[in-house]
């Protein structure tokens, strides 16, 4: 079973993520596709992490998952609170009964830095070096601590934005991060604020696991 993470970070409230190795077939034994997606790969993603849901809680039903106008899928009701991400062969998804959560798992990019100008506030701008330095000097890390960072802050954002789950959000000015702190375990914290008709502090908690970075949020 190619279950590579499972935390329950708080009572009635659990994070697991799959690295998908399996045919359509094993997922299909507890989850369903719930609309039309032509590509293969795509179709896996989504199978494996209805498949997630059902396995932190047997009695999640992933049946009566519906879509709202913005993407985000839920329960009517609401009697799971959930979200769910996908990245290459990773499926992650972060449930609770009664917490609203938001989740993201990203590739370590490059790419991430030479967008940073379209998400990072003027704040986060002015700390960027700071915590590019600290992630140099991580001894489990061997990559671009510049994309590691620039990687993670887009991430939380990603986290946020589905934690919200209304849409049309500004990710360089509504949703920020205002610090980042790494552990040498591979875990990384962060403070975040989401900037509604009052600012919304979140906390953000990730994890760097290889070429990947994982960060969720929970309130």
């Amino acid at each position: 079973m190619p279950l590579i993470l499972i935390k329950e970070p708080r009572q009635e409230t659990k994070l697991a993520v799959w690295e998908i190795a399996e045919e359509e077939t094993f997922f299909q034994r507890k989850a369903s596709v719930q609309r039309e997606i032509a590509h293969p790969q795509k179709r896996l993603q989504h199978l494996a992490g209805r498949y997630l849901l059902k396995e932190l809680f047997p009695d999640f039903p992933a049946h009566e998952i519906a879509v709202a106008p913005t993407r985000k899928p839920f329960l009517p009701g609401d009697a799971f609170h959930f979200s769910i991400s996908h990245c290459a062969n990773l499926a992650a998804v972060v449930v609770s009964r009664d917490r609203r959560v938001g989740v993201d798992v990203e590739k370590i990019t490059e790419k991430t830095v030479k967008l940073k100008g379209k998400f990072l506030d003027a704040d986060a701008r002015g700390h960027f070096d700071a915590w590019v330095k600290k992630a140099a000097a991580l001894p489990f890390f061997h990559g671009d601590p510049e994309a590691l960072c620039a990687t993670l802050i887009w991430s939380a954002k990603e986290a946020m934005f589905k934690w919200y789950g209304l849409g049309n959000v500004d990710f360089r000015q509504q949703m920020l991060v205002r610090s980042l702190s790494f552990q040498d375990d591979g875990k990384v914290l962060m403070d975040g604020v989401f900037m509604l008709e009052q600012p919304f502090p979140l906390k953000l908690h990730g994890l760097v696991l290889g070429e990947e970075v994982l960060v969720w949020t929970i309130s």
